[in-house]
């Protein structure tokens, strides 16, 4: 099953360049520059058609804040990015500059070729034809793939009508859950979740032509609960103290989150954020009252140095005028009042 949850612009930002843009051409790898690094041309794929095959990284490459250490090539002009194989692979979790139906098999000039450097891996479909329609002509592009996460899509012979063929263009990622199946009790249902898609127009997508991605910060780039709910690069992120890991529950540990549940923990974390905050403020306001009123009362007594009511108060400030301090042994301020009287107006320690 595959279930798809709208979400869009918050993974990615994406810029286009066209012919006479500077940028297209800066962004094309040249594969027959040595200086780029070894071209491997992979001779299965080049000689095959709806084939993939996993190839492994040498860096980690961040994918929707997840690192990934190996990839799966594919025949039609895109990248799988899942670590389980499936037949919906065309579907969800996928990298592609343009996945179509091409048959590398159809010409001996058709390859499909990868290099590494261990800055960034680059994947080119050259000379593939669609099938069946291979009298149309080739197509000549590919993705490249950087250590900090940048995604460029390079265009050299590109002229496709998505109306005729379908073409899909961009980048997508999900979340596999596993539950117990509503046909049969002991058996489990595996259900795909696509939670975003970053879906290009193809209509803008022309012969000398480029996409640069931009990968925006993640939730789960957070290693500690402070960074996690106070940092202004992200949005929607809750700490799950039981797997020390900060998400807005959806990625690809979903089932981690739903089977610790991180979710019921979140929302007891948020109301005891709630009554902190609101004894803190309520304990600086205090202060701040305490502290206003001490002024005027001195100032009153500088001036009347002989009202009683003034002196009376200065005789029992000490006993009786309430004050703050911090207990190390508290995980927040207690107001004390009196001598032995402790009222404690935070008593539940933020989520962190």
């Amino acid at each position: 099953m595959t279930r798809i949850v709208e979400d869009s612009g918050k993974y990615y930002t994406w810029r286009s360049f066209g012919p006479k843009d500077r940028q297209t051409q800066e962004l094309w790898v040249d594969m027959s520059d040595v200086r780029h690094g070894q071209v491997r041309v992979h001779g299965i794929l080049s000689n095959s058609y709806k084939q993939a095959v996993r190839v492994a990284l040498s860096f980690d490459f961040p994918f929707y804040g997840h690192y990934l250490r190996q990839i799966t090539i594919a025949t039609g002009g895109f990248i799988f990015t899942g670590d389980v194989t499936h037949r919906m692979l065309t579907a969800t979790q996928y990298i592609a500059p343009l996945m179509a139906n091409f048959d590398p098999s159809y010409s001996k000039e058709s390859t499909v070729q990868y290099l590494d450097n261990g800055e960034v891996f680059v994947v080119q479909w050259e000379g593939v034809r669609l099938l069946g329609r291979e009298s149309e002509g080739a197509f000549t592009f590919q993705a490249a793939l950087y250590k900090k996460g940048t995604i460029t899509f390079s265009y050299q012979r590109h002229v496709i009508s998505s109306a005729e063929h379908p073409v899909k263009v961009g980048l997508s990622d999900a979340f596999m859950v596993i539950s117990p199946s509503s046909q049969s009790p002991d058996s489990q249902q595996q259900t795909i979740y696509e939670y975003h898609r970053v879906e290009m127009d193809t209509t803008k997508i022309a012969s000398y032509s480029a996409v640069e991605f931009t990968a925006l910060p993640t939730c789960l780039q957070h290693d500690s609960c402070e960074l996690c709910l106070s940092s202004n690069l992200t949005s929607g992120c809750s700490w799950c103290h039981v797997l020390q890991r900060c998400s807005d529950g959806m990625d690809r540990h979903r089932q981690e989150w739903l089977d610790y549940a991180c979710s019921e923990e979140t929302d007891s974390s948020t109301k005891s954020v709630g009554f902190a905050n609101t004894g803190v403020i309520a304990g600086i306001a205090a202060a701040l009252m305490l502290l206003l009123a001490l002024v005027l009362v001195a100032l009153y007594i500088n001036y009347h140095p002989t009202v009683a009511s003034p002196l009376y108060l200065i005789q029992r400030r000490k006993n009786y005028w309430p004050s703050l301090k911090f207990q190390k042994q508290q995980p927040g301020y207690t107001e004390v009042e009196g001598e032995g009287h402790e009222r404690h107006s935070i008593v539940e320690a933020g989520p962190c």
